[in-house]
């Protein structure tokens, strides 16, 4: 098998040789060239044909953002953002993976140099394998109206793909919707921006979940990111309960841990849903909410960016249903409305 062809492009010499340098230590992959500024990309890209680029955020001539968005309207491909892990550049990074970008990673602090892009290698690996689709306009969500709820509550977990995925789910969401808690894979000064941009495209409020803070109708709660796990405790009046404990699956949060605390506390009165992404957490999470009794539902192979946690989950048992990203919403609801039948 031929290794996976990278362009870095980055306007930073010395982020480029790091990045480069990262890549090259693993046999399966080969870094085809290094690009200064979008501009000099684009040629490069005629030229080498790369299977995926890394792309600064910020450089001259024309910011990573902009570049992005033309490139995945006329030659979309696997691109993995390389941003600093601040505000600023968790709302540019949103945006990119809004766009279509695969992922993305933060740039080292001088202290990190060791550490830096240590998982690098992996996602672009798996990036050249996933499915790549050209921007287009995303549709008015069709929500549902006069929702009446039967008392469940909704756990989601997503990785790889899942800020778009989330989008697409929550959106269609109504204004008086379930209690409802989401668990993505993302860095810690990501997940309070990510819950704001929600907030902006949903009916129901999102926010950033709180130690304490109780689950109510008409609320998502957003697990943050990188250095608690999010459960859900309180038995009959369930609330959120941030741990500071081990990373599980490589992850914290993890989705297996919120899976796993839903099944305890509610039971047969939750949905679990898994969206896209690389590896297997939430999947036995999710095994255990249906044994419990709950209605569990994952992300179709044919929509996933990668179809990793939903083919973990589904090969298991722990899916009751799989279907595509647009039917998800639907589905959630209606087992989560007074006629939903139930699961033996």
């Amino acid at each position: 098998m031929r290794p996976v062809k990278v362009l870095v492009v980055d306007d930073s010499a010395t982020m480029r040789a790091l990045i480069s340098s990262r890549l090259r230590r693993d046999p399966e992959i080969e870094v085809v060239g290094g690009a200064g500024d979008p501009l000099q990309a684009r040629e490069m890209i005629k030229q080498l044909n790369p299977d995926v680029l890394t792309l600064d955020v910020e450089m001259p001539r024309m910011n990573g953002i902009e570049f992005l968005e033309r490139l995945m309207r006329l030659r979309p491909m696997p691109v993995i953002m390389v941003s600093t892990l601040t505000q600023e550049g968790a709302e540019t990074t949103l945006q990119a993976l809004e766009l279509g970008a695969f992922d993305c990673v933060g740039k080292p602090a001088s202290a990190d140099m060791a550490q830096a892009f240590d998982d690098l290698s992996e996602k672009v690996k798996a990036a050249a394998k996933s499915r790549v689709r050209a921007s287009a306009p995303r549709p008015a969500p069709a929500r549902v109206s006069n929702f009446r709820s039967n008392g469940r509550i909704i756990a989601i977990g997503a990785s790889t793909g899942g800020v778009e995925a989330l989008i697409t789910v929550l959106s269609a969401m109504p204004e008086n919707c379930p209690p409802t808690v989401v668990t993505q894979h993302m860095p810690a000064t990501f997940t309070k921006s990510f819950a704001a941009r929600l907030d902006r495209m949903c009916a129901p409020r999102v926010t950033e979940a709180e130690d304490s803070e109780p689950l109510e109708p008409g609320k998502i709660l957003v697990a943050p990111g990188g250095a608690r796990h999010m459960e859900i405790g309180g038995g009959n009046n369930p609330i959120v309960r941030l741990r500071d404990t081990d990373l599980v699956n490589g992850h914290r949060p993890s989705v297996d841990v919120l899976f796993h605390s839903v099944a305890n506390t509610c039971g047969a009165r939750s949905v679990g849903l898994i969206l896209t992404g690389m590896g297997k957490d939430g999947a036995k999470g999710m095994l255990a909410m249906r044994q419990a009794g709950a209605r569990t539902f994952g992300q179709d192979e044919a929509s996933c960016v990668v179809y990793g946690m939903p083919k973990a989950a589904f090969e298991i048992g722990a899916v009751e249903r799989q279907a595509s990203l647009g039917d998800l919403s639907r589905l959630v609801l209606e087992a989560c409305s007074p006629a939903a039948r139930e699961i033996a």
